[in-house]
């Protein structure tokens, strides 16, 4: 509702024509009016009975104009209606009906011309409210998936000083499941295939990843990148791997290429940061890390070179 919008004498005057003019009876323009708008106590302090008709339409109009913040939109509804009205065939029993007929139709069109206006206003009202709260709602998810992400960060810290390596490892798994859930990765907690422990997958533009996560004292050496190529290789065409090393990788591992290697790509603990961080999302780490591993053949590829570009 806007109560400080205001409507011009003209369309007031228009309405107040019309409303004469679409019913002959009193009793029928009354329920009309009831009918159509919410507010229906005032219709009842009204004389319909000993006030002729135009008094009755002119009281009504003129109270609910002077207090539009109850009935602003009762009044919008009410020039809605009117200038909607089509059917005017209640009024041939009446004597001189065709002139009964012609000036209630040019009295509608005469207050459509004004609604048309009013409608065109209140279509633009809704469609900017409709703005503004998809925008809010952005915002409340941006400020909520702001505090899960530091929710995770500090999880992931109280990981980090776990000296039980094996323990490690296990709580890694579950919260890279908390943070691919967060960026709408679909992803999938670890499974067992066969005599395969596979630690985690999710789905990216369209491709599914699986994942293998390690969190141990050493850098990955290249025959744990070798074995992850053979699980891989197992798997649909289309199958794609992260390898994800806390404490990164050997060099040697970080310069594996060839037809082995053309399945995955690879994310230390500097990577993860940065997305807690917040300096990064996720989604374009991913992106740069496959399109730069298409077109290089190296799986390799640091946050902090990505950045630079």
């Amino acid at each position: 509702m806007d109560s400080s919008k205001k409507f011009s004498p003209a369309s007031i005057t228009a309405l107040k024509e019309a409303l004469i003019n679409i019913y002959w009876k009193k009793q029928d323009l009354k329920n009309f009016v009831k009918l159509s708008i919410e507010n229906d106590s005032i219709i009842n302090t009204i004389n319909w009975e000993f006030n002729r008709k135009f008094e009755s339409v002119n009281e009504l109009v003129d109270r609910m104009v002077a207090r539009k913040d109850i009935y602003y939109d009762d009044l919008i509804r009410l020039i809605y209606d009117v200038s909607n009205f089509e059917d005017f065939s209640h009024l041939k029993i009446w004597e001189d009906s065709d002139e009964k007929i012609k000036k209630a139709k040019d009295s509608v069109t005469r207050l459509r011309q004004f609604a048309h206006g009013y409608f065109k206003i209140e279509e633009e009202k809704k469609e900017l409210e409709k703005k503004r709260k998809k925008a809010q709602e952005q915002l409340e998810s941006f400020k909520r998936s702001q505090e899960q992400i530091e929710t995770l960060k500090t999880e992931f810290f109280q990981i980090a000083v776990e000296t039980n390596a094996q323990k490690r490892g296990r709580l890694l798994e579950p919260f890279l499941n908390q943070l691919f859930t967060l960026f709408d990765l679909e992803p999938k907690k670890s499974f067992q295939l066969k005599d395969e422990q596979i630690d985690g997958a999710f789905t990216f533009e369209g491709n599914d990843y699986l994942v293998e996560a390690k969190w141990q004292k050493e850098p990955v050496e290249t025959g744990d990148l070798k074995k992850f190529a053979g699980t891989l290789s197992d798997k649909l065409k289309n199958t794609l791997g992260l390898f994800i090393s806390i404490d990164g990788f050997s060099s040697g591992s970080k310069e594996f290429t060839g037809s082995n290697a053309r399945s995955m790509i690879l994310m230390d603990g500097m990577d993860l940061n940065f997305v807690l961080d917040q300096r990064i999302d996720l989604h374009h780490l991913l992106f740069r890390k496959r399109r730069h591993a298409a077109e290089t053949g190296t799986i390799y590829y640091p946050v902090t070179e990505i950045l630079k570009d």
